[in-house]
């Protein structure tokens, strides 16, 4: 460092001492500098000035932190690098995926918005307006700079945001936004902002709601649970020329039971209300939708893609998504303890107490048996909650209990976390939760999600995977892992293993091509010409005609895939080798259960490209030496791009590759159960939904003149066949079935 020798020895002999501290508080403020060298606090910007352009410091947070406030020894952020990639050998990870971290989602334009913020103040006079994008990416910012608009240029008399959690809230307080560009500054009254501690109960926030609805402030803010309990006494047309935004909109669904979902759709019915719907989930729901098709289709989309986000980071570099098998219990001796790294920043979701992994010791009783493979408690701050235990090699490391879900426990530490944890470093080490620290959460030091158990819902899974991968200094690989127990080998537990298996499967897919998509499969064009980056030609596939079928793709299509993949029939179809015919059959049907209103058509294209999605999930691009995709592994196969065509594409497994790979954690008399059942479930539909692939089946007797064979090498002769073998057996039931009742008619005329 030719700048250090060129500094005078009290500079020297002052940064030694610095740096000396260093080895116990990486971090540390202006004020630590006067306390260890004796500095004036100018003399300690001063030095530190000399020990940036010596580069044995770096800013702790590039983007937020006041300048000289905190900062960092480039020794410890080069061994915090160092260590970021590991990956505990016994993980399976399914998906790997690098980025370019260019920083361009980072970056902010003249009005102070990052990439996706101006993407979505581009439609900021759409009326019903839906934005789907990542955590971390500012979508509570990106309300602000809309819902200001709206209140100052376009007429709108009232703001309402409602968020799912109280400590979610946080994300919408005050804002400066005027300091960088733009033309007004965010605020909320204190007695409009209903996600404080203030101790109000659901009833005086309920009457606050109304108080602020017959009155003339402009912005308040939320619980999903107020709105729902004040939509009860607030007549809809109260909402005309307001805005309703909806944070974490996955929460509301069509669903019976979601009091939420049935609100959205009446007060849509009943008002002229503009609505601004946000989700940090991909994709749209599990199994049901969050809307009707109707009222969906009068919502604009901002759709901005993990992949974008992630590839426009700053630090992180890759992203692994993988797997560990246990026998027996989690906390067992051989589980938890060998993928938990305390060096590592852990956010540990253990299982609900009704699932088939809790111990059921009681989740306070599994959160002290953590503690103890952590290492020795130590004390309890009195103020924060936080717990310092004592590792195995002598480190102190802060836990933070989210699990006690008492109030005078969790109050101060969610506090905590929210004011002095997301900023600071060192603030704590490992996060244990239950329902929380799942979304709207923000710890951007996070390295690794560790869950137990599988969860039944791909959009928790990727709000929890959202959870570590914020982009931060300290890291440059985030890693989730799901912990799972294997069967013992009975009957029940293979059932329950085989379909967690398929849905971990689904998440492996679904997941590789929105955080790292590398192609799309569309059809051969009419005319010659060059293939666009990362498109690849379809021989035979249809092209989009329609203008509904051209909405389907261009919005919906991911949201699809995501129903079509988590649907049970098609997991266990794909899982055991099904014919092809017969995976055409079900994407039909789920296309026509989504967009009832399709012709026989428009159902076909959308279908085609849906199992081109699909299929494109599992595909491997092989370049020859000039850089040119030359052929493709799809499952087993590698495939001539000259020869790709929509009948192979429709022959593709997708879950093969995935699940070969986990089946090595199997030993072979439990994969042999596991193969069985899977194959046992091949034909799954009704006599009615049989009853459509008859005029198949005679086409085929015509054609051949023979029946279909089940023991055929053809796969669609043997759908055929399977199809036909079903019938058969309904017919006879039905005819056993008619005669029972014949005889029972009888009986009763003789008596």
């Amino acid at each position: 460092m030719n700048e250090i020798e060129n500094m005078n020895k009290t500079s020297i002999e002052a940064i030694n001492n610095v740096l000396l501290h260093l080895f116990e508080t990486p971090i540390f403020s202006v004020n630590d500098i006067v306390s260890w060298v004796g500095y004036t606090e100018r003399g300690a910007y001063k030095l530190i000035d000399k020990m940036l352009t010596a580069k044995q410091i770096v800013p702790y947070t590039m983007d937020s932190a006041e300048r000289g406030q905190k900062w960092i020894s480039t020794e410890y952020q080069t061994q915090l690098i160092a260590d970021a990639g590991k990956t505990n050998p016994d993980t399976i990870n399914l998906v790997t995926t690098s980025y370019d971290h260019d920083g361009t989602s980072t970056k902010t334009n003249n009005l102070g918005m990052r990439e996706m913020q101006a993407r979505a103040y581009e439609k900021r006079t759409s009326k019903k307006l839906l934005i789907k994008a990542p955590p971390a990416s500012g979508k509570s910012r990106a309300l602000m700079f809309i819902a200001l608009d709206k209140l100052y240029h376009q007429g709108v008399k009232k703001v309402v945001i409602a968020v799912p959690e109280r400590a979610i809230g946080a994300s919408f307080g005050d804002t400066e936004l005027t300091a960088y560009g733009f033309f007004a500054d965010w605020h909320i009254d204190d007695r409009n902002n209903l996600c404080t501690e203030d101790g109000l109960d659901d009833c005086s926030k309920v009457g606050a709601f109304v108080r602020f609805m017959n009155g003339d402030d402009q912005i308040l803010l939320c619980t999903h649970a107020t709105l729902r309990f004040a939509f009860e006494e607030i007549p809809v047309e109260k909402f005309n020329n307001c805005v309703l935004a909806i944070d974490e909109f996955h929460h509301a669904s069509i669903d019976q039971n979601s009091r939420l979902g049935q609100l959205l759709h009446d007060v849509m019915a009943g008002s002229n209300v503009q609505i601004i719907a946000m989700t940090g989930s991909y994709f749209r729901g599990d199994t049901v939708p969050i809307l009707t098709p109707e009222d969906e289709d009068e919502f604009d989309k901002v759709t901005y893609t993990y992949y974008e986000q992630l590839n426009g980071y700053t630090y992180l570099k890759t992203l692994g998504i993988g797997y560990n098998f246990y026998n027996g219990n989690y906390l067992d001796r051989g589980a938890l303890d060998k993928i938990l790294d305390t060096r590592k920043k852990t956010i540990v979701h253990i299982p609900n107490v009704n699932s088939r992994e809790s111990t059921q010791i009681g989740k306070n009783q599994e959160v002290d048996t953590i503690y103890d493979i952590i290492g020795e408690w130590i004390k309890t701050d009195p103020e924060t909650k936080v717990d310092y235990l004592r590792t195995t090699d002598g480190r102190i490391v802060k836990v933070a209990n989210l699990v006690n879900d008492e109030p005078e426990h969790r109050l101060p530490l969610v506090k905590y976390l929210s004011e002095v944890a997301r900023n600071d470093l060192a603030g704590i080490d490992i996060i244990i939760a239950l329902g929380m620290a799942k979304e709207g959460f923000d710890w951007p030091y996070c390295e690794h999600a560790l869950t137990v158990g599988y969860r039944s819902s791909l959009t928790e899974i990727v709000q929890i995977i959202g959870r570590c991968t914020r982009d931060s200094y300290n890291k440059t690989h985030a890693q989730f892992t799901n912990l799972i127990a294997q069967p013992n080998g009975t009957n029940d537990e293979v059932v329950i293993a085989v379909n967690s298996m398929l849905k971990a499967i689904t998440v492996s897919l679904l997941m590789e091509q929105v955080l790292a998509p590398s192609f799309t499969f569309t059809p051969r064009p009419r005319e010659p010409r060059e293939a666009r980056p990362g498109e690849i030609f379809v021989k035979g596939m249809k092209q989009a005609k329609s203008e509904k079928v051209r909405r389907i793709l261009e919005s919906d299509l991911e949201d699809l895939t995501a129903s079509a993949l988590q649907n049970p029939h098609i997991q266990k179809a794909a899982a055991s080798n099904a014919p092809g015919e017969h995976l055409k059959f079900l994407e039909s049907q789920i296309i026509r259960e989504h967009y009832p209103g399709l012709t026989e058509e428009e159902v076909e294209t959308t279908r085609q490209y849906l199992a081109a999605n699909i299929a494109s999930k599992t595909a491997k691009p092989v370049k020859d030496k000039d850089g040119n995709i030359k052929f493709l592994r799809m499952a087993n196969h590698f495939i001539k791009i000259e020869d790709l065509d929509i009948n192979l594409i429709d022959s593709i497994n997708p879950f093969y590759n995935a699940f070969e790979v986990m089946s090595k954690k199997l030993n072979t008399d439990l994969f042999r159960q596991v193969r069985d059942y899977i194959r046992g479930s091949q034909i799954n539909m009704t006599v009615d939904e049989a009853l459509k692939v008859v005029p198949k089946i005679k086409q085929f007797v015509q054609t051949y003149s023979k029946n279909p064979s089940i023991n055929s090498n053809d796969e669609n002769e043997k759908y055929l066949a399977m199809v036909q073998a079903f019938l058969t057996k309904e017919h006879a039931k039905y005819n056993t079935e008619k005669v029972r009742r014949a005889e029972e008619t009888t009986i009763k005329e003789e008596v």
